[in-house]
């Protein structure tokens, strides 16, 4: 089994713990379970079309919204998830302590899309935004729409 696989079978166990202990939660586990996924397939080929590591931007990703998994809030989310998701990640041993950084940074900084961090990070930032679009999420501040239009101006051909 790959990293992948692995780290995406561990995290489904944590939405399933988490989810009935939080009560009106800002997404529901059911969101969780498929915007892991499809935005981790997304940032996979995000990353190798950037020559990124794609299985490494595939896990962060995956994990991106560890935060509101454990909090069930949306404002602060990505904070939230730093120091926890370090944790789930060394306890997985699936990675390296480098990796495990470069992943809670892009999870601490996915919320910030209008600045520009680590290559790896703003991966992350483009697939979460292209994938909420995807499924027809609204863009919660005009930073998401900003990024949106500028992956769409620079990748869809115009007719």
């Amino acid at each position: 089994m790959n990293r992948i696989m692995e780290l995406q079978s561990a995290l489904l166990r944590e939405i399933d713990h988490h989810a009935p202990l939080i009560q009106n939660r800002d997404q529901t586990p059911d969101w969780e379970r498929v915007h892991m996924a499809s935005s981790a397939r997304l940032a996979w080929m995000l990353g190798e079309e950037r020559g990124l590591d794609p299985e490494l931007c595939a896990c962060a990703c995956s994990v991106h919204d560890y935060g509101r998994i454990l909090t069930g809030r949306q404002a602060g989310h990505a904070e939230a998830g730093y120091e926890p998701v370090k944790q789930f990640l060394d306890q997985l041993h699936l990675f390296t302590p480098d990796e495990i950084e470069q992943i809670a940074v892009a999870v601490k900084n996915h919320s910030r899309k209008s600045y520009v961090d680590a290559p790896m990070d703003e991966v992350i930032k483009d697939a979460d935004v292209l994938d909420c679009t995807w499924y027809g999420i609204p863009f919660s501040r005009e930073e998401h729409r900003t990024r949106y239009e500028a992956y769409v101006q620079a990748h869809v051909p115009r007719r």
